[in-house]
């Protein structure tokens, strides 16, 4: 039985990928900030004789301390993670500031996988194939890093927000290896494209409306969506970082993968963190 924690894990594809988990015998730590989503969780995963092995864990993960909650609660539950998969993230049109200064969706979508991620460094270690899955945008919509204004206090777009986030994961990918240079977990940073999931829910009613019908003819379902990633999962590629647009790996030459830029990021955000 492998264990893998799940954020964004009682909706969209982070609830179909811990319930084909589940299904198969393995044990699911979904974790998100919805108790009503969460519970819904528990009942499918009874439903299929899953109870037992899955976990929901409520939490604020665009916190500096519901992050730190969650890793201190995971280590509780599980001595050892087998994968560790990034899927928590929510559209905001209009900027939010989080309790600890920071925008949104940057801390939200790329903040608390920094954290999440180099926190379970020990307990993903002591795994047989340990594997991170960010899944973001690699490949997909063009996007930069603004350097002198992460937070975006001047221009804010959720659209400009999203696609930074996006390109800080990228980097982020890049930049665990040199964090952990000797270490066997493998960094797999995926771009699902278009599925056909809530996350359009945030919009004005006229862009959701577009949205919904673009994924309704365009998107592929939840259950299309999943293999690859879990065969990602079980076979992760033998790089310590890499990048897929669905099934198709892409050069870490691009310019969105630049190491310096990586390395950047890397000590920017350590410095926000240790506020």
């Amino acid at each position: 039985m492998r264990t893998y924690v799940i954020t964004g894990g009682t909706d969209g594809m982070g609830k179909g990928l811990g319930l084909h988990f589940l299904r198969r015998g393995d044990q699911v730590i979904a974790v998100a900030s919805s108790a009503t989503k969460g519970g819904a969780f528990l009942r499918e995963a009874a439903a299929i004789g899953a109870g037992e092995r899955a976990v929901f864990l409520r939490a604020d993960l665009s916190t500096l301390t519901g992050m730190r909650a969650t890793l201190a609660r995971v280590a509780d539950l599980a001595d050892t993670v087998d994968g560790l998969v990034f899927g928590a993230q929510r559209f905001r049109p209009r900027r939010e500031v989080t309790e600890d200064g920071v925008e949104f969706t940057f801390a939200l979508h790329y903040l608390s996988r920094f954290v999440l991620g180099h926190g379970l460094v020990d307990a993903l270690a002591r795994a047989d194939t340990p594997v991170i899955m960010n899944i973001c945008g690699p490949g997909g919509f063009p996007g930069r890093m603004h350097w002198d204004d992460l937070t975006l206090r001047e221009g804010y777009t959720g659209t400009r927000a999203a696609m930074q986030a996006s390109r800080a994961n990228d980097l982020l990918g890049v930049a665990f290896p040199h964090r952990h240079p000797n270490t066997r977990i493998r960094y797999v940073l995926y771009n699902p494209m278009m599925v056909r999931t809530a996350m359009a829910d945030p919009l004005p009613a006229p862009h959701r409306i577009l949205t919904k019908a673009a994924g309704f003819v365009f998107g592929r379902s939840v259950a299309r969506a999943i293999p690859p990633i879990a065969h990602l999962l079980d076979e992760p590629p033998g790089d310590p970082v890499t990048a897929f647009r669905r099934r198709t790996q892409l050069p870490l030459t691009r310019k969105d993968f630049d190491p310096g830029n990586a390395i950047r990021l890397d000590a920017l955000t350590a410095e926000l963190v240790q506020r």
